[in-house]
């Protein structure tokens, strides 16, 4: 099976995933606010509709870095030197800024699965930091002399998702409790900023000496 990256490429992607999945963001608070406001079923489906957002995301990141490999590997390279330097500028403004949950309890009208799957899904395609984040994340998992490189992004695309879903909706279950126990422990999520910053300054620092050689 060419499409398995090697275990310990996996258990770095499955590392990485669950800290990203648990850092509060765009997602994350759309989420909370709407299983607060509407109950867990309708916030569940924002999930979904976040999870397909995601899917078109790997799709492109998948095709779009195959065809970019096929034409130029000295492209490739560029980008994957690209990715490590931002993903060392996310590490540093989770430092500097930290992560903000402000989830307020408004209550409104229960939507309809569609409409629920249709929020999540616009707030992760359109959103421009998920867009630059797979597009230099993905990469750094795979090499350009792969020739199962657009299998393995599919794959990890995947995984991205079924290692989140869970997390995703763990959040959502305990979304009275999360929200306010959250806000209340500043300390907590800057742990989580710190952790965060720690994982991806190491990723980037081994992407960016590795590209050095």
């Amino acid at each position: 099976m060419d499409f398995l990256p090697s275990l310990p490429t996996l258990l770095a992607f499955t590392a990485a995933t669950l800290l990203l999945a648990a850092t509060p963001g765009p997602d994350m608070t759309l989420s909370i606010s709407r299983a607060l406001a509407q109950g867990k079923k309708p916030a569940l489906f924002v999930v979904v509709g976040t999870s397909l957002g995601i899917v078109v995301h790997t799709m492109l990141v998948a095709f779009g870095i195959s065809a970019l490999i096929t034409a130029s590997p000295t492209a490739f390279l560029i980008l994957k030197t690209g990715g490590g330097a931002y993903l060392f500028w996310l590490a540093v403004q989770a430092i500097r800024y930290g992560s903000k949950l402000t989830v307020a309890r408004v209550e409104e009208q229960k939507g309809t699965a569609l409409s629920n799957i249709s929020s999540g899904f616009w707030v992760n395609l359109l959103n421009p930091k998920v867009i630059i984040f797979f597009m230099t994340f993905l990469p750094q998992f795979v090499s350009a002399g792969d020739p199962a490189v657009t299998q393995k992004l599919l794959f990890l695309g995947l995984c991205f998702i079924l290692i989140g879903m869970p997390v995703n909706a763990s959040v959502i279950f305990a979304a009275d409790w999360l929200a306010s126990w959250l806000q209340n422990n500043k300390k907590v999520l800057r742990g989580m900023d710190y952790t965060f910053a720690g994982v991806f300054s190491v990723f980037a620092a081994k992407i960016l000496l590795t590209q050095a050689k």
